[in-house]
């Protein structure tokens, strides 16, 4: 068996695996977490406060270029609304935002007023991922995506990289059609987060040229680390190999191919997948 000590499983190929391999995965190590980290980087975005946070070092108390807005009556388009998703909607309407989503499977009876995709693009002033990689989600934001978004729009992404078209973002941020960009991950990150990379210069093209932009914050993939969502992890991989190895052999959080769609098979799974 394989097991993941995270949600997202686009490292594995379930479809391949299935009947060779198990593959069991941590869901929900801490949604609190991902959602809180994601409004803190829009908070940070939207009232400068990194910008702030760095003058007031140097003792330069000046306002110029700090100037925000209110998140207060914002349209905030969310796309997933899965625990994560739907904890960060809460959070928003505690600001006062209004809150459309998309989400390829609605949750039923949720009180979320689900919209196309197209639409969400078309409304929302804010537009924060929490979907997952998947063949259909991948470079989801594009070119063609960002077309249709309104003029000054803010991005965040504390998903996957790759469901953002890197080259089509950097395009849009120069067109000043996205006015911000707030991401804790990147579609290329694999060989340079989690690493100290301040002594070296950084080959990647891209992500310097974001990293540089006054109007993008991107963070080194931490919105998961919190002490809750770390002990989350630890317990319930434990569990998993557990399930999988006691009597009934059925772990809860396997990723099966078997029906051809992961989360039905969940809700549905009453023996082993094979």
């Amino acid at each position: 068996m394989i097991a993941l000590r995270c949600a997202g499983y686009n490292n594995v190929d379930v479809e391949h695996a299935y009947g060779k391999l198990h593959v069991v995965h941590v869901p929900a190590y801490s949604p609190y977490a991902v959602a809180e980290h994601a409004a803190a980087l829009l908070l940070t975005s939207v009232r400068r406060i990194h910008k702030a946070y760095n003058r007031t070092r140097e003792f330069n108390f000046s306002l110029s270029g700090l100037t925000g807005f209110d998140l207060h009556g914002k349209t905030v388009g969310v796309v997933g609304t899965g625990k994560i998703g739907r904890i960060f909607i809460d959070i928003c309407r505690g600001f006062g935002m209004k809150v459309i989503a998309y989400d390829a499977y609605p949750a039923k009876d949720s009180g979320i007023e689900y919209v196309t995709l197209d639409e969400l693009f078309e409304k929302s002033d804010i537009i924060s991922l929490h979907c997952p990689l998947t063949d259909d989600t991948r470079h989801m934001i594009n070119a063609d995506a960002i077309e249709k978004m309104k003029k000054g729009v803010v991005i965040l992404n504390t998903s996957r990289g790759a469901l953002i078209d890197t080259e089509a973002l950097l395009e849009g941020i120069k067109a000043r059609k996205v006015g911000a960009a707030c991401l804790d991950v990147y579609e290329e990150e694999a060989d340079i987060f989690f690493e100290d990379r301040s002594g070296h210069i950084l080959n990647d093209e891209l992500l310097s040229r974001l990293i540089s932009m006054p109007n993008v914050i991107v963070t080194s993939h931490q919105a998961f680390l919190t002490e809750e969502a770390l002990n989350n992890i630890a317990e319930t991989t434990v569990n998993n190999i557990r399930s999988f190895f006691d009597k009934e052999g059925i772990c809860d959080n396997e990723l099966c191919y078997r029906c051809g769609n992961i989360e039905h098979c969940k809700k549905e799974r009453k023996e082993r997948c094979f």
